[in-house]
């Protein structure tokens, strides 16, 4: 994986309109490692996904991050400011393969991915869409099982497994509220917050090409090749 150059950011973004969050991130993704297939991009664990965009989102935009959030219990609005490495988690587990065995019944099964987020567009019961396409086999006292007839015991079981074995997919930081002290749990998306950054990043960029283009009579192309400094001292000239 490298870095991603502007002209990629913006064909990322581009083709991005329109798709889901799980489609999003595989763009990102495909550009940055163009000796990879889309199915084996798709076929990594969420976590891992997460934390290659993680490493794309600090090679863009640098280490620091900032965001907003609101307590659930006064309304105020919250300023964080943390770090790439504060929400980056060491996988918990390697193989491909996972087993529990609770109640006299042995499931294996794997990471949910990026295709099988794709997969819950339209469906009611993501959970369980998910369990289904995720679980590889289960037996009851060395006997098949089918996935209809687990206990909800059991499927919480394999959930919670999959949350320990993959943290990162569930990145999660505890704040608590300057105004009334209130604590709470907030989810940290590595893909909405890297789309919004692009986002905002090409609205800027193409204003900037817009602005050196009737300048200077350049194409697009040539100005996204500038590196930032020079993009930046040939406006300041256009303004001046």
């Amino acid at each position: 994986m490298r870095p991603l150059t502007a002209p990629e950011m913006m064909r990322a973004w581009e083709a991005g309109q329109g798709r889901s969050l799980a489609h999003r991130a595989l763009l990102l993704l495909a550009y940055a490692s163009p000796d990879a297939s889309w199915e084996a991009l798709a076929a990594l664990p969420v976590g891992e996904r997460d934390v290659r965009l993680l490493t794309l989102r600090e090679w863009a935009f640098g280490q620091e991050l900032s965001s907003l959030a609101t307590c659930p219990a006064c309304r105020e609005r919250l300023e964080l400011n943390f770090t790439v490495a504060d929400v980056r988690i060491a996988p918990a587990a390697a193989d491909d393969l996972l087993s529990v065995k609770v109640e006299g019944h042995e499931v294996e099964f794997r990471l949910p991915n990026s295709a099988d987020l794709e997969s819950l567009d339209g469906v009611q019961d993501g959970r369980r869409h998910l369990l289904r396409r995720c679980i590889e086999s289960a037996r009851c006292r060395g006997k098949k099982r089918a996935f209809s007839r687990l206990p909800v015991r059991v499927l919480d079981t394999v959930v919670q497994r999959m949350s320990e074995a993959d943290p990162q997919a569930d990145a999660q930081a505890t704040l608590t509220c300057p105004s009334c002290a209130h604590e709470w749990q907030a989810v940290f998306d590595i893909v909405s917050f890297f789309w919004e950054e692009l986002e905002s990043w090409v609205h800027r960029t193409l204003r900037d090409v817009h602005v050196l283009a009737s300048a200077y009579s350049w194409r697009e192309a040539d100005i996204l090749a500038l590196s930032p400094w020079r993009r930046q001292y040939y406006l300041q000239l256009v303004q001046q």
